[in-house]
């Protein structure tokens, strides 16, 4: 499914659940309304909704056991090679077969995290971090199986109890995300749930005595509005601070009721990378204290723990407490602190803490109290010190837009996560497991990445993971590489990635069964290459230091073979009939119910393309991904100074690609001087009702109706696949092409909005359309921010290159900057988030999914004017 339109949570939630997730199968079936709503149940029991307290029943779902990767491989041997599989080939061709097992192979190269750059202490200095996402504080390492820690608390609305705990716009808070956040060991969050103030600082160091990975801190201050409360709450918090171990290995809860002033032991435990562990409390404030402890192997189930706890020990006792009792051998410690209008709790984590260990007194000391109230307030002028030094800001923007541009960094910081598991991929049409799984497992893979939104898409997404990096790289290149490293691990034996990364019972947890499966045929945009052409062209420019310069160059040169896979995968799957064209293949060629066949490959959804596809397609859009990736691997190749065959044909497609006249012989309309796609395409198209019958029983179903043949010629819609020559810088300086390329984007009946550019023209005759009954709009008239940004890194490219339009180019540059800077901020300062998208024709309002600050964070590189390097 795709979706769009504002509105209530009620259309978003399909709008945000369908981006990236529809179904790219080509059955071209599309949910009728009882399916719809049972998706949509699924979407909000997915993300881990919760009703108010009361005493229910648990089912604990099975944890997704991660087996070895050679195993998993062997398996599907296995399974090849014996006929486990059923299928309507069996005994016929062996093929699909073969195809399934190198979809499920890793390439055959080193891989990228096993670089010496990657160990060590950067290895350990990012071991802890805040990478759970998608719950509203969480903390785990970087290793498979992890302790975990979160919180939890209770949230009061109409007079009933709500545990917030898992991120949902549900809870209706007024606002969550982090103020301040380095990516590495230091963030502050502030949230708003109704009468609560809650904000929460985490803080990590490696000190003297530390084990692996280092210390790291917590403190949590929550502060209460009286009057915005219920009567039943009153002036009564609740907070839950847990900590667990994914492995199952047991915690030991500390056997006396702690009290809460000084330093407290809470839970200790042992992890062989950490050694003995232990935990502690600290408050100066009057706290009332319960526990629990529970034996789980599901850790995305946790919430459901705590919420039966404590509503069977409403119903015992009548107090809304935790029990003050733990299983046997417990993996999963819960406190509970209760409070009267404020309080503020430090919980310092020590690794290596032997109790014989002479430091831990100190270790204690130096993150708590009033020791840890001074390294936090440094904390926070050292980065904004550096963001102010990394983007250049000066006197660029006013304080008001300052405070956005840190929080849109900072949510984006806080939002990388990291997750682990096997992606789930489809089998061939036809093809079904005996067990009757229509899918075979990708091998056990890690991800280090940052997720769009931790509401709605707390996973990677690989299209948007190269918008992601043009701002994280500027910030610590070091964690982009990273980022980036973890990305090309998982490329396959045929060079595809999943482009959706469901790894781990947690982030499946959030997506519906029927959304899960990946399709390997199907790509995304290689936006990837965004990043690494900055990086190649970075060290040419000499922007890094040595040691920087060092590190990327030694992982540009890892990275060549596994990008040169990626490279020919699309370049042999996604072509074109005919020579130097290409197309999204997995489009719908059968669907009789949507009004145009959507692309999820290209990542804009049901941006309209050719109504009837066919292999004669041609697509503008990819045709200048692939322009980018030939630029980027020839950038690569010359500071490898490399000189192959391999390298002669990049520079050889690259000057086919840039090769002008070629661009505007296969995409250009002379009239309109605008770049369209090609294909087999009609203008009278129309959903409506028809009468179906099934089983004896009539109901109305909204099908397609086509009033005319479709032809071959360009797609007469006019929007961001327009616009992508230009953001390329793909049109020579003096050309006439140029001049009407700067009318469209000017045309207020066209591109122009005072609040940024909108994804489809208003004349377009599926601008605002529905494409089924239960998708509307998405990339038909919204604003969206990365395709803002490479318009407006277009139009500075042009402002800069001698020619007739550079003034023109300036004055559109100036004027649709301010226009989008303007929006984002009034929009942040009105409702407290960022935006997937934002709403065109009800004044710039944001729309989508909320915290979402993926590549909606680009608003930070248009306030400093960083701009992606595109051109040879």
């Amino acid at each position: 499914m795709s979706g769009g339109g504002g509105g209530s949570s009620s259309v978003r939630r399909p709008v945000a659940a369908a981006r990236s997730r529809g179904d790219t199968s080509g059955s071209g079936r599309e949910p009728d309304a009882r399916r719809a709503a049972a998706a949509a149940a699924a979407r909000r029991r997915g993300r881990g909704d919760h009703g108010p307290l009361r005493l229910m029943e648990v089912s604990p779902r099975n944890l997704l056991l991660l087996g070895i990767a050679s195993v998993a491989l062997l398996g599907v041997a296995f399974v090849a090679y014996t006929g486990v599989w059923q299928g309507k080939a069996d005994g016929e061709d062996e093929t699909p077969l073969r195809r399934v097992v190198r979809s499920v192979t890793p390439l055959d190269a080193p891989r990228m995290m096993d670089l010496p750059q990657f160990q060590g202490d950067h290895k350990e200095s990012l071991y802890w971090g805040t990478y759970r996402p998608n719950v509203y504080l969480g903390i785990r390492a970087r290793t498979p199986l992890s302790l975990l820690a979160g919180l939890m608390w209770i949230g009061a609305k109409n007079g009933q109890y709500f545990l917030r705990h898992v991120c949902q716009d549900s809870d209706e808070l007024s606002t969550y995300g982090w103020t301040d956040h380095n990516g590495r060991d230091y963030g502050r969050q502030v949230l708003v749930d109704h009468g609560l103030l809650l904000t929460t600082s985490f803080l990590k160091e490696k000190g003297e005595g530390s084990g692996y990975g280092g210390d790291w801190a917590v403190r949590l201050n929550a502060k209460t509005d009286g009057p915005s409360l219920s009567e039943d709450q009153e002036s009564t918090t609740h907070l839950f601070f847990y900590i667990a171990d994914e492995a199952g290995n047991s915690i030991t809860m500390d056997s006396h009721i702690p009290s809460s002033r000084g330093h407290v032991l809470l839970a200790a435990g042992s992890r062989e990378e950490i050694g003995d562990w232990k935990v502690y409390l600290r408050s100066e404030d009057n706290l009332e204290i319960h526990r629990a402890g529970f034996k789980s192997i599901n850790m995305h189930n946790l919430s459901d723990l705590v919420q039966q706890a404590l509503a069977t020990n409403a119903m015992q006792s009548g107090n809304l407490n935790l029990p003050d009792m733990a299983e046997d051998s417990s993996n999963v410690i819960v406190y509970q602190f209760s409070m009267k209008h404020s309080a503020e709790v430090d919980i310092v984590f020590l690794s290596g803490a032997a109790s014989e260990n002479p430091m831990i007194e100190e270790r204690i000391n130096r993150l708590t109290g009033p020791v840890l109230s001074t390294r936090l307030e440094s904390k926070r002028k050292d980065f904004e010190k550096r963001y102010d030094q990394i983007f250049n800001l000066n006197n660029k923007i006013n304080p008001k837009e300052l405070s956005v541009g840190v929080a849109a960094l900072s949510n984006l910081l806080g939002g990388i996560g990291y997750f682990y598991g096997q992606s789930k991929i489809a089998l061939p049409k036809g093809f079904t497991q005996k067990n009757g799984d229509k899918y075979i497992p990708y091998w056990p893979a890690a991800l280090y990445t940052a997720v769009p939104s931790r509401s709605f898409f707390p996973r990677g997404f690989l299209w948007d993971e190269g918008f992601h990096q043009l701002v994280i790289w500027r910030w610590d290149v070091h964690i982009s590489m990273d980022i980036i490293g973890h990305w090309l691990d998982l490329i396959n034996a045929d060079g595809w990635i999943p482009r959706e990364q469901i790894l781990g019972a947690e982030a499946l947890s959030k997506v519906p069964e029927e959304f899960v499966l990946q399709y390997p045929s199907n790509g995304n945009p290689p936006t990837l290459f965004l990043a690494l052409r900055d990086l190649a062209s970075g060290i040419h420019a000499n922007q890094f230091s040595d040691e920087e310069s060092e590190k990327i160059s030694t992982f540009l040169k890892r990275a060549y073979v596994r990008l040169n896979s990626w490279f020919q995968w699309f370049n042999s799957t996604q072509t074109g009939k005919y020579e130097g064209t290409f197309y999204w293949h997995g489009r719908d060629s059968m669907t009789t119910r949507e009004l145009n066949p959507k692309t999820l490959t290209s990542g804009l959804d049901d941006y309209p393309r050719a109504s009837h596809p066919n292999d004669e397609e041609r697509h503008v859009d990819l045709r200048c991904w692939m322009l980018l990736a030939t630029n980027c691997m020839c950038s690569i190749a010359e500071f490898l100074k490399a000189d192959s065959s391999l390298e002669k044909d990049y520079y050889k497609m690259s000057n086919q690609l840039s090769d002008f006249q070629i661009l505007n012989k296969m995409h250009l309309d002379d009239k309109t001087g605008a770049y369209f796609d090609y294909g087999n395409h009609t203008e009278k198209v129309r959903l409506r009702w028809y009468e179906v019958r099934e089983n004896d029983v009539m109901r109305r179903e909204l099908l397609r109706e086509t009033l005319q043949p479709p032809q071959l010629q360009l797609v007469p819609h006019v929007g961001y696949v327009n616009m992508f020559p230009f953001m390329m810088g793909a049109i020579p300086p003096e050309s006439w092409v140029l001049e009407k390329q700067l009318d469209l984007i000017s045309n207020s009946s066209i591109l122009w909005t005072d609040y940024g550019l909108r994804s489809l023209s208003r004349t377009s005759s599926m601008y605002m359309k529905r494409n089924t009954e239960h998708d509307p709009p998405y990339w038909r008239g919204a604003i969206w921010i990365n395709m803002n940004y490479m318009i407006l890194s277009g139009l500075r490219h042009y402002a800069h290159e001698d020619g007739p339009y550079k003034d023109r180019a300036k004055e559109l540059y100036g004027e649709l900057r301010s226009n989008l800077m303007r929006n984002i901020v009034k929009n942040y300062h009105e409702t407290g988030f960022f935006w997937e998208n934002y709403d065109q024709k009800n004044k710039g309002k944001g729309k989508g999914a909320r915290s979402f600050t993926g590549w909606t964070s680009l608003v930070v590189l248009i306030m400093g004017e960083s701009y992606p390097t595109l051109h040879r």
